[in-house]
């Protein structure tokens, strides 16, 4: 276990595009640490895929046999940062049993824009191996008593997004997935229409051009799925991230902090949250 420092470290999507439910979990290569931070438990969650060892991190409130509504939280292209960790706790305050998905591999996490990009875009070009590394996350949930297996919901941001979005198209069993300023359209086609989809975007968010969002209502619209897409006036991308300004400065990126999005956002999400897990 790796004991948290908070920061306010959350980062920006430059390019994204990218089984059933599981009955079982193998325990095998499994190793669970646990702390508290205040009256939260941490536990950082060690699980094999194809050999190599992933360290997702949870966060929840109260006892293990208080039964609760899961959201798994899919990390930005940095990997699984503070920021992802932060917003595990954030979640687990308001009373939910939450999961940061670790996607790299050993908790890994990058600074350098090359890397980040070189680890994403090999998982997303290829969508069944993303699939299996949140399917093996999210089995790990069969072994907690207090996260509700038939309750789970997805967010992600800016890849985690685009990640959040595509298992929304293949996994009935989710209860609703939202996307902070993540991408839209990832080639991957929806497999079912059961799944409720919160789309929060940056209006002015030059990562997401206005023909990808034609694009993705039109097929959400076709596949007569329920979703609920909301524009930030004078949003950029990144906008939830309050160090993004200065990221963008620093790689000459349209990114900037929007606090009144982000707030706007957040509170969107938890009122959907509200409403899928009742």
């Amino acid at each position: 276990m790796k004991l948290l420092k908070i920061s306010a470290f959350f980062i920006f999507l430059i390019v994204s595009h990218s089984c059933t439910e599981e009955k079982a979990v193998d325990n095998s290569n499994l190793v669970s640490v646990k702390s508290t931070a205040g009256d939260l438990n941490i536990e950082e969650v060690e699980y094999d895929v194809d050999g190599k060892s992933h360290r997702s991190y949870v966060a929840y409130k109260g006892d293990a046999e208080d039964l609760k509504p899961v959201v798994m939280v899919l990390p930005e292209w940095w990997g699984l940062n503070d920021y992802a960790k932060d917003r595990a706790r954030q979640l687990a305050e308001l009373g939910y049993f939450a999961m940061a998905v670790d996607y790299y591999g050993e908790g890994k996490s990058v600074e350098d824009p090359e890397e980040a990009a070189k680890l994403s875009a090999d998982i997303s070009k290829i969508p069944i191996n993303a699939r299996l590394k949140f399917d093996k996350a999210k089995a790990q949930l069969l072994k907690f008593s207090n996260a509700d297996y038939n309750k789970i919901a997805v967010i992600g941001y800016c890849f985690g997004g685009a990640q959040a979005l595509n298992m929304a198209r293949q996994q009935d069993e989710l209860k609703g997935v939202v996307s902070f300023h993540g991408n839209l359209m990832t080639g991957i086609k929806p497999k079912n229409n059961d799944v409720k989809i919160l789309v929060l975007n940056g209006a002015a968010d030059t990562f997401v051009p206005a023909e990808e969002i034609t694009a993705f209502k039109k097929q959400m619209d076709s596949a007569k799925i329920d979703y609920s897409f909301i524009n930030y006036p004078n949003a950029l991308h990144s906008f939830t991230n309050p160090q993004a300004t200065e990221l963008g400065k620093k790689y000459n990126m349209k990114v900037a902090y929007n606090k009144e999005a982000d707030e706007k956002s957040w509170n969107e999400m938890k009122k959907f949250l509200t409403e899928i897990f009742k």
